[in-house]
């Protein structure tokens, strides 16, 4: 309906006398929800940490509450949805969370990474799962959730690489952080279940035949590389990937169910890797003198006659550990992980020089570079993404994303672009009723504060762009939510 024209001649048309007001629309209320052709009255949500919920480094009450697939469910109430179950802790701390608990001189937040804050009161995260035991890598298993109702399959950590594992979620003596999750644990009903996820998925599609769904697997597939500056989990083989996400979707749409993917966003443009700025961090270390005291320190290192001066220009450098298994002077396409911050440039136990730092001693010859860069103290590899594994991470993330729309085209779902959507986000932000809101740690108020994982309000706008997609495939008009009206950053 044109509102505009339609406004414009209604007060001619009363001045003419026309009774009109019984048959006349709600000029301020003329939006029809509709389900269009998709049928939300039974929906299911499969996915990783973002389906869950996860945020600020844990999963918690507010944070499930929050989660994309319950706000989706809310909104398809009213064009028809039913009942959505998801499996909330008991206790509103869950697994525990990151809070902000003061602030430096400086005014960047005091962002504490244990306690977990209790109403209040900091405890600690073993009291969060009572009666639970701890694995031998120290991960409290976590409050089993004890039904089998839950619609929300979400998983934190799994990757598409994972989905048929068998024994993904129980505790033997011989799981580590590849073979088994403690998240997906206590969904499970019982300590001896070894079920694949994959067939967890088909157990609960079976249960509740759902109409609809939402897959958001993947990101996980090349986040767990880049978290870890490479040292973790290999970024996942485009065969497996195919071979896996396809039988995903064949569990999910064997009953004829409509539903929602999501590709995998670009995880180089999200606070962990980008709130330490490499070229600025350089430039200052590159830039501060070198402390007389520390002189002759250095040149014993360098093996010169006594007294003699520094070469010229000798300078400290930011020194990298590469994925190689190589030092190397760190540049500006090197990503420094969120956690650095607190690392770079303190004493060190090891080394004569603080963490991250070696000297640099322009234009000298092969031996002589390769010298200094072995005896700099190096930054450890875990702690950056250095330029060869970024374009890995990229280049595997456009690879799958491929592997997604193929198979969402295939099976006539709609498609959730989140790689374009965040890369739009990383570039101007967003603006909700008037807020303005970026990818800045901290301070954007879209992601919490691991750096990786949305706020609440994030989830929110998640929700809507699902929507509009939703709605532009299905013919529907399920109504969007007020983002505005969810928290960002919470500060004591």
């Amino acid at each position: 309906m044109n509102t505009i024209l339609f406004r414009k001649y209604v007060p001619f048309v009363a001045l003419l006398g026309l009774g009109l007001t019984a048959c006349q629309p709600d000029l301020e209320d003329d939006f029809k929800a509709s389900a269009g052709t998709a049928d939300f009255s039974r929906y299911i949500a499969v996915g990783n940490s973002l389906t869950a919920g996860y945020s600020d480094n844990g999963l918690y009450l507010e944070g499930q509450q929050s989660s994309y697939p319950n706000l989706l469910a809310m909104q398809f109430k009213q064009v028809g949805g039913g009942d959505f179950v998801q499996p909330l802790f008991k206790a509103a701390n869950g697994s525990g969370y990151l809070t902000i608990t003061g602030f430096n001189a400086d005014g960047t937040p005091q962002i504490n990474p244990e306690a977990k804050d209790n109403n209040g009161t900091y405890v600690a995260p073993g009291q969060f799962a009572t009666g639970r035991a701890y694995t031998a890598a120290g991960v409290p298993l976590l409050e089993r959730y004890g039904a089998t109702d839950n619609q929300n399959l979400g998983v934190p950590g799994i990757r598409i690489a994972d989905i048929t594992t068998a024994s993904y979620g129980r505790l033997t003596g011989t799981s580590n952080p590849l073979t088994f999750n403690s998240y997906f644990e206590r969904l499970l009903p019982s300590a001896t279940d070894t079920r694949s996820y994959l067939d967890y998925v088909k157990s609960q599609v079976s249960a509740v035949n759902p109409t609809f769904f939402t897959n958001w697997l993947g990101n996980n597939d090349v986040l767990g590389f880049a978290s870890t500056g490479g040292t973790g989990a290999p970024l996942t083989a485009v065969p497996e990937f195919t071979t896996k996400y396809g039988q995903m979707l064949d569990a999910l749409t064997t009953g004829g169910a409509k539903g929602l993917v999501a590709t995998i966003p670009n995880v180089t443009n999200v606070p962990l890797f980008t709130t330490v700025p490499t070229a600025a961090v350089i430039a200052q270390v590159s830039a501060t003198p070198i402390p007389p005291a520390l002189v002759p320190v250095i040149a014993n290192l360098l093996k010169l006659p006594a007294g003699s001066p520094l070469p010229s220009g000798t300078r400290f450098g930011l020194y990298i550990r590469t994925g190689a298994g190589t030092n190397r002077e760190a540049t500006a396409n090197d990503l420094l992980l969120l956690p650095a911050r607190g690392v770079i440039n303190t004493p060190s136990t090891t080394s004569p020089f603080p963490n991250g730092i070696g000297l640099v001693i322009p234009n000298a010859d092969a031996p002589t570079t390769a010298a200094l860069a072995a005896s700099a103290n190096a930054l450890a590899s875990s702690l950056v993404l250095d330029a060869a594994e970024t374009k890995a991470v990229v280049d595997r993330t456009t690879e799958l994303n491929n592997v997604i729309m193929t198979a969402a085209k295939a099976k006539n779902l709609a498609v959730f672009d989140a790689n374009a959507y965040f890369t739009s986000i990383a570039r101007t932000g967003v603006i909700t009723n008037g807020i303005n809101n970026t990818a800045a740690f901290v301070s954007g108020n879209l992601f919490s504060l691991d750096g990786v994982h949305p706020t609440p309000r994030g989830y929110a706008l998640v929700a809507n762009e699902m929507i509009k997609v939703i709605n532009a495939t299905y013919g529907a008009s399920v109504p969007q939510l007020n983002a505005a009206a969810y928290r960002g950053v919470e500060f004591p």
